[in-house]
């Protein structure tokens, strides 16, 4: 066993007692003293020992100190300790469990976690049974100590423990539930919820009694009891539902009374309640019609702000004042995604905001009530009408700004799901909220600004009220935009952005002052809002296009957005959105670019190239560096992906002067690294070769093998960028591709075939690339034909005619005129892709015709008859018609 140097231990000891001194250099000698103890194994055992041994002879702030220290030394150190120290510091935290102190108490907990989560379960296989048995026993402290440790426990690895651990210990902790002690109640309720929350099945076998113990805490007036309580009832909605409902009417009641406590966080966990329920639409629609009248204005009454809410503590007038490091939202860039909707499509989770009324904050009761009348709108619809209308129309003339602004934050909520029942009044309403962008309150404005952006497309869309209400909103946007407070330029720009994406070209009359107010917010806004800018300015472009190329209006924007791009470090994250931005001014502008791309284009470089460097030397020596981000390269890979599409002349000779050709290579072997940057690196390999050929061809076999290895549908993005490429590839490789087309096109294969719920855009581009392949290369891949052909022709089918989808038929022709027995046992779809086309060309349509008589002459007049009369009638009007078959 081991035992602590006496002097070792002394001056251990002395260090925990100088960390609380105040002076900075104290501070800092002991936080140098301990970075080096740290290094040594047997510096747990001290610091476990100080806390559970030295209760005499060391105040308990110090012993929790250690104890915290401790944690921190096993999150860094446990897989490397021998087994006899894993085993003393296991032994020795639980002494300490029924402490008089409670910060110890809570201390074990957290050392007993850490351990659990640095380690394999079964290395303490008793840990749960001897906590459970600890909780029977007559020492109140040791019970608060042992359901600590079991909550943390559960919180952070309850999805570890397999049942047979976890179902003796349910029992024991719902006897707690009617405990006399506030403390135990809600640990032993908040220790459930945690393994509710990942595993169903121990409350499987003691649902009844779970229910029963639960209902009976619905008068207690312990706060954090009532917020477990209502945790509880919200996760059963997801878990046993059907038990439930015989008990819904009257947990609905008791829910709608606690969203409206006193005490915000119990009034938030209730109103999560709404949330889930909404994800049963039926059962919500069923259950809540009866409640809507009393449900509805207790949401609209939430949606106030709290007096404690810190954006009424804001400075109004505070255009000026620099943004706080913490108050910035971090961002994250979203890497480029190639083919025909450029974009990764509706099969993926996009990292977008969530349509709520704040650009950031923390989950509040006023957020989340807004969100529950949001889903409560998509579901009730007109319905909800009925009782909201009233409610509106008190609360958007009410003399107390906060009851208005809650009107207003209520009527954007339900924009989407009552939009065919608001529309009558919006005639009413949109003069109403153009004129409270006028408000003396900021927080009036930015909300108009915000629920004004959820009526956008009705703006757009309707003829009558676009020719009433576009000028007059883009104008008050612009001007909000401008704004002496920072939270209204924030929305302001935000929904700008929004009316960006549905006006698309109708916003080009108004470039010249929508340029000037951009141009002039570079001047005025502080870091947060310049994000949002940025992403306006890059939205502007992807809507006009090349309208934004007129010698003005490169003029006014450029030179505003050089100066950021200048001013920049290159390791300033600022860069993300800034680069993103440019991205999409690039593609807008094209050659009226041109002045700027060499100074952007050695940037990205060079950025690229420190990445690499921060790479290699973390490979070199991990224990030494820090793993690098990957953003900055992810980013400037992107925005030469775009430099690439739109100059392709100019990036060819840019590119001969450094070897760029070299970095992608690098970059696509980084398998071990975040998928983005293949991801990236795969994009701008695809659009150098489109654009510069020579330059990648001395390196094509190594990029095919890189494109071959990265053939992972499970790695949507990856996959489809690659495959891409590869189809990019094989055009400009032609017949030097045939040596390589076995491996390719059976992981081609693979991926068409995977099933129809993957991603569209990844098997669009898999068709199209099968298909250019076989344009060279028909003869080998004429013999696969038979197992590719019905997934390619049914995704070909949805493109629309362009020139992708007209290099994957040509090919698809030549490989079924050199295996036409492949395609027989699916003609039919291959019809049906051949009169997906409007317009082809005559040499196409030649093609086209030619396998259909001839597959018509080989089955002979009367098998061809049957045929067609099988055909859906109008897959058999469109070949007539076409065809004249």
């Amino acid at each position: 066993m081991w035992q602590p140097d006496g002097e070792e231990l002394g001056q251990v000891v002395a260090l925990l007692q100088h960390s609380q001194s105040t002076d900075r250099d104290v501070q800092k000698n002991v936080q140098l003293r301990l970075n080096q103890l740290n290094e040594h194994q047997r510096f747990g055992c001290y610091l476990v020992y100080i806390f559970s041994q030295m209760k005499e002879d060391v105040d308990s702030t110090s012993r929790s100190l250690a104890g915290l220290l401790l944690k921190n030394n096993i999150r860094q150190k446990w897989t490397t300790y021998p087994a006899d120290i894993k085993g003393f510091i296991r032994n020795h935290c639980l002494t300490c469990i029924a402490d008089d102190t409670s910060l110890i108490r809570a201390t074990v907990g957290i050392i007993v976690t850490t351990i659990v989560v640095e380690e394999n379960i079964s290395d303490w296989p008793d840990l749960l049974a001897t906590l459970s048995t600890m909780t029977t026993t007559q020492n109140e402290n040791m019970q608060e100590g042992a359901l600590s440790a079991l909550q943390k426990i559960f919180e952070d690895s309850a999805d570890r423990f397999e049942n047979e651990v976890l179902n003796p210990i349910i029992p024991q902790l719902l006897v707690f539930f009617d405990n006399p002690s506030e403390r135990l109640r809600s640990l032993a309720m908040n220790s459930i919820n945690c393994i509710l929350m990942v595993n169903n099945d121990p409350i499987d076998l003691v649902i009844d009694d779970f229910l029963n113990s639960l209902f009976a805490r619905a008068h207690d007036q312990d706060e954090e009891v009532q917020k477990q309580l209502c945790r509880s009832l919200t996760l059963l909605l997801d878990t046993h539902i059907e038990k439930m409902m015989p008990h819904l009417p009257n947990v609905v009641d008791y829910i709608i009374l606690k969203t409206q406590d006193s005490n915000e966080l119990i009034a938030l966990e209730a109103c999560e309640f709404w949330l889930s329920l909404a994800e049963n639409s039926e059962i919500c629609r069923q259950l809540l019609q009866p409640f809507l009248e009393k449900l509805v204005p207790v949401l609209v009454k939430c949606m106030r702000y709290s007096e404690n809410d810190p954006a009424l503590k804001a400075n109004e007038d505070d255009a000026s004042v620099p943004d706080r490091e913490e108050d910035i939202r971090p961002r994250f860039h979203k890497s480029k995604q190639h083919g025909l909707m450029n974009g990764i499509g509706e099969d993926e989770d996009e990292d977008e905001d969530d349509d709520d009324d704040e650009g950031s904050g923390d989950w509040n009761i006023r957020r989340c009530s807004a969100a529950s009348l949001d889903v409560l709108a998509s579901i009730f619809s007109k319905e909800l009408l009925q009782y909201l209308l009233p409610i509106l129309k008190e609360t958007l003339v009410h003399p107390d700004w906060l009851v208005k602004e809650s009107g207003i934050l209520a009527l954007g909520a339900i924009a989407e799901g009552c939009m065919d029942g608001i529309t009558p009044h919006l005639g009413e309403l949109i003069p109403y909220l153009l004129g409270m962008l006028q408000d003396k309150k900021p927080l009036v404005r930015s909300i108009s600004c915000w629920t004004l952006s959820r009526y956008c497309t009705f703006v757009v869309t309707d003829e009558n009220a676009r020719n009433h209400y576009f000028q007059p909103l883009l104008a008050n946007y612009l001007n909000c935009s401008l704004d002496i407070n920072k939270k209204v330029q924030e929305a302001a720009c935000s929904a700008f952005a929004t009316l960006e994406e549905e006006a698309g070209d109708q916003l080009i009359p108004f470039l010249p002052n929508i340029l000037d107010t951009l141009v002039r917010a570079f001047a005025i806004y502080q870091a947060k809002n310049l994000l949002i800018l940025y992403d306006a300015l890059g939205t502007l472009a992807n809507s006009v296009g090349d309208a934004l190329c007129r010698p003005e209006y490169v003029q006014a924007l450029m030179p505003p957005l050089m100066e950021k791009w200048e001013r920049l470090s290159d390791d300033d994250k600022e860069l993300f959105p800034l680069l993103e931005c440019i991205s999409a001014v690039v593609s807008a502008m094209g050659l009226a670019f041109l002045p700027y791309i060499e100074p952007v284009f050695r940037r990205c470089v060079t950025l690229i190239t420190k990445s690499i460097e921060q790479v290699q030397q973390f490979n070199m020596n991990p224990n030494e560096y820090e793993e690098p981000e990957t953003d900055f390269m992810i980013v400037a890979l992107d925005l030469l992906s775009g430099l690439a599409e739109s100059l392709p002349v100019q990036i060819e000779q840019l590119t001969q002067q450094c070897n760029l050709v070299e970095m992608i290579i690098f970059c696509a072997m980084l398998q071990d690294q975040r998928a983005d940057v293949r991801q990236s690196c795969f994009a701008l390999l695809g659009d150098l070769i489109k654009a510069c050929y020579p330059l990648i061809k001395p390196h094509s076999q190594t990029f095919l093998m890189l494109l071959a290895q990265n053939m992972d549908p499970s790695k949507i993005s990856v996959c489809n960028n690659a495959i891409w490429a590869l189809g990019e590839l094989a055009l400009k490789m032609g017949i030097e591709m045939k040596p390589f087309v076995a491996p390719l096109i059976e992981g081609l294969i693979t991926v068409i075939n995977t099933p129809q719920n993957m991603q569209r855009t990844l098997l669009e581009n898999t068709a199209i690339t099968i298909g250019r392949m076989g344009q060279a290369c028909g003869e080998e891949t004429a013999p696969y034909l038979v197992r590719f052909i019905r997934p390619v022709c049914y995704s070909l089918r949805n493109i629309k005619d362009n020139l992708e989808k007209e290099s994957a038929f040509i090919g698809l022709c030549n490989m079924i005129n050199l295996n036409p027995g492949g395609i027989l046992p699916d003609f039919v779809f291959w019809c049906d892709a051949v009169v997906s086309w409007n317009t082809p060309k005559p040499e196409l349509k030649d093609m086209f015709n030619r396998i259909l008589l001839g597959f018509k002459q080989q089955v002979g007049e009367p098998n061809w008859s049957m045929f067609i009369a099988q055909l859906p009638a109008p897959l058999r009007e469109r070949l007539y018609t076409q065809y004249g078959i």
